[in-house]
């Protein structure tokens, strides 16, 4: 689904992406951990096309490297990037009809989808999303995402700042976006939740893969937990 060779990216002359390669196939959720600064948001925004790559992208077997954002969407990569990036100024609705590829094409994913998955949704469907609490508006954004009906799709810490509760029904929400085929590259500093949904793992650290593997692997390294992962 989503093969990234040898991937490099700079901010000015620093140096953030120093040589990425990972993949991702067809209905995994695949995590990406390190800590704050390792590269993980920096790897998914050059994907995506908003930094400038060196290095190979494939998606779907075609080159996206160097493709515009809008470009790399339409081939079918969904982003939920971390400051969920609503209109606020919007009803739920409207957020919600935007995130749709085609309104004359049926995707996997529809209005009544999503307000099945979130009842909540369905009831504040005429809410600016401006006044929606932090964990409405990171469900609203997912959900929009899925209005375009992608597949695959980079969640950058999607559990931010969440409480407990909203935490395990992102975590559902993704189990159950993976069950309809669509690809998860997840951006977490959670460790348990991404030891608990990930297909595969890959660590981050100073913009290299310094791991991967699956859940186990990566809880019987404690070495690779210590230097690259626990504060």
């Amino acid at each position: 689904m989503l093969e990234v060779r040898d991937l490099h990216a700079y901010y000015g002359k620093s140096h953030i992406l120093q040589g990425v390669s990972f993949h991702v196939g067809g209905g995994e959720i695949v995590s990406l951990l390190g800590r704050n600064g390792a590269g993980r948001s920096t790897t998914v925004k050059t994907i995506m096309g908003e930094v400038p790559p060196s290095g190979t992208i494939l998606f779907k077997g075609a080159r996206i490297d160097g493709l515009p954002p809008h470009h790399v969407a339409r081939r079918g990569v969904g982003y939920v990037p971390e400051d969920r990036d609503i209109f606020p100024g919007l009803t739920v609705r409207e957020n919600l009809l935007l995130g749709q590829k085609s309104a004359r094409a049926a995707g996997r994913w529809s209005l009544d989808d999503v307000f099945a998955l979130f009842p909540m949704l369905r009831e504040r469907a005429d809410t600016p999303g401006g006044v929606l609490s932090g964990g409405e508006q990171q469900m609203l954004s997912i959900c929009r995402t899925l209005m375009g009906d992608p597949d695959l799709v980079m969640v950058d810490e999607p559990t931010e700042g969440l409480a407990p509760a909203l935490v395990t029904r992102v975590r559902d929400l993704l189990k159950t976006i993976a069950q309809r085929g669509v690809a998860i590259l997840l951006i977490e500093q959670k460790l348990t939740i991404a030891l608990e949904i990930s297909d595969r793992l890959y660590v981050m650290g100073h913009g290299r893969i310094v791991f991967d593997g699956s859940a186990q692997a990566l809880l019987a390294n404690d070495a690779v937990r210590r230097e690259w992962l626990e504060v």
